[in-house]
């Protein structure tokens, strides 16, 4: 028995024993191949002469329903399904009559590069060009938008991410003036984060997830634009700075719209900033939207007092037409970033590395870790992201970007003189940058002498807006903005032209009479 076991001890297991003479079932070769069957169905798709995806929806989502396979149909296979029955059946966001969202269908430059990033560099470490064009762009994006020359910046998913990035880092830096280290020690004390209504929401959500809870942002009241009254900030300010109030109190940071989403507006940054400067709290820009307003030199001077600030953000995938998933955030220090959001290192990681980005003792380009961004953000694994916008800026240049932001900018205020000069329409509030705000009221409402009411108004644009949807040419959104509920385009998408902007004045003019006609 002895003479047995050890025979099996040293008995070596072959390879057929641990099923390794089993192919991988998955393709990883015939790229071109794949993506030349794709190329013909993605461009068909983008002439947007298809139905909508829910007019077929049967037919697709019966071919599609199933549970998780045993055994894979095989690449050609899948490849066949993807161009019958998903394709075709895609989001209306890349049309360019859809101004809903400030997000849009990709350009082709950034599909590719996006295609290149996933297959060349799944990861942002290493010393590779992808990783080199990360940093790059970075300064590409801050030089283009004018921002304070120390700032440095890191790439994250989009806006949402880039507001808990810059609240995060106001929070260290609050914090470590008060002897605390709040992502070593955690805090008690209670926050307040200045905003106003027209701060994007993820603020609020920002706050949550850091701690310091949804209660701490602090509404600031504003004018009938509505951007942020200064006059309101400073009263609020001083009410929270009394003894009695401040005992307990972390002012952590003040909260300003380069460019809100619902319409637009710009909130006066130089008076803010010189606010934020005298009370010694954290000035925070969001740009996700509309930083890339300030390559129009009719709206530029608006931009003044962006110097100030300590953190911006800006997202890539609006206005500079990146595919979903890119934002960016910028801060003074960038080792805030660090100390606020390093993880830590791991053996199997940072260990494996020089974790010198500059040495020059680095044999291969995975010898050093190069910029530790995932010690700047909240995620790890992340795409190479700059390589993006390093194509699209190289692609039109920023004198392309100026054309694109004063095209858009332009179709915002076409569609304000047509509503103005049009008996049955009415502008709502005059643009700042890409977004208009109007309504119909027909011959009966606010222009005409009888009037109807608000609501009825309201009710009207609402079916009016339903239609729009429906008929799928031009797909705006709505706003509210106090009492009245207005149509609102937004333009960012580069395929965009100027036929859209009067086209959907046109249509909204046509279901407006249609809607309103006595039945």
């Amino acid at each position: 028995m002895a003479k047995q076991k050890q025979n099996n001890e040293s008995t070596p297991l072959r390879a057929k024993d641990e099923g390794s003479l089993t192919p991988e079932p998955a393709e990883c070769g015939r790229l071109s191949e794949g993506l030349q069957a794709l190329a013909s169905q993605l461009e068909q798709y983008l002439t947007f002469e298809q139905q909508d995806a829910l007019a077929n929806r049967s037919e697709w989502q019966k071919a599609l329903q199933s549970s998780v396979p045993a055994q894979g149909i095989g690449f050609d296979k899948v490849i066949d399904e993807l161009a019958k029955y998903v394709i075709p059946n895609g989001s209306q966001i890349p049309n360019p009559g859809f101004t809903s969202f400030i997000t849009t269908g990709a350009s082709t430059m950034g599909t590719l590069t996006s295609l290149a990033c996933s297959v060349a560099s799944p990861q942002r470490v290493g010393l590779t060009a992808f990783t080199f064009l990360e940093e790059l762009s970075l300064q590409w994006l801050a030089s283009m938008f004018e921002l304070p020359a120390q700032m440095r910046g890191v790439y994250s998913s989009g806006g949402s991410v880039a507001n808990l990035v810059s609240l995060g880092v106001a929070r260290q830096s609050t914090f470590e003036a008060l002897g605390i280290d709040p992502a070593e020690e955690g805090f008690t004390q209670r926050c307040r984060i200045y905003a106003s209504d027209s701060s994007h929401r993820s603020i609020h959500r920002a706050a949550a997830i850091l701690g310091m809870g949804r209660n701490s942002v602090v509404s600031i009241r504003t004018d009938s634009m509505g951007r942020m009254s200064p006059d309101a900030l400073r009263k609020q300010l001083t009410l929270d700075s009394i003894p009695d109030s401040k005992q307990d109190l972390a002012q952590v940071a003040i909260i300003a719209n380069a460019g809100s989403t619902s319409t637009g507006v710009i909130d006066p940054l130089l008076e803010i900033g010189e606010i934020a400067r005298e009370f010694g709290i954290w000035f925070h820009v969001d740009g996700a939207y509309g930083l890339p307003g300030i390559l129009d030199p009719r709206v530029k001077p608006l931009y003044r007092g962006l110097e100030l600030a300590d953190s911006v953000i800006v997202d890539p995938h609006k206005w500079l037409g990146a595919p979903v998933g890119i934002g960016a955030t910028f801060v003074r220090d960038r080792e805030l970033m660090s100390r606020a959001f390093a993880q830590g290192a791991s053996d199997y990681f940072e260990g494996s590395f020089i974790n010198d980005q500059f040495s020059e003792t680095a044999q291969t380009s995975m010898d050093s870790l190069g910029v530790p961004y995932s010690d700047f953000s909240v995620e790890l694994s992340a795409p190479a992201r700059g390589a993006v916008v390093w194509a699209l800026l190289r692609e039109i240049g920023t004198e392309g970007m100026v054309e694109r932001v004063c095209r858009h900018n332009s179709m915002a205020r076409r569609i304000a003189e047509l509503a103005k000069a049009h008996p049955n329409l009415e502008l709502v509030q005059e643009p700042t940058l890409s977004i208009c705000c109007f309504r119909y009221v027909g011959a009966e409402g606010s222009k005409g002498a009888k009037g109807i009411k608000a609501s009825d108004l309201n009710e009207l644009n609402q079916r009016i807006h339903r239609r729009l949807i429906k008929n799928g040419r031009n797909m705006p959104s709505t706003a509210q903005i106090g009492e009245v509920l207005a149509i609102r385009p937004c333009f960012v998408g580069a395929r965009t032209t100027w036929q859209h902007a009067e086209d959907l004045v046109e249509e909204v003019i046509e279901l407006g009479a249609q809607l309103s006609a006595p039945q």
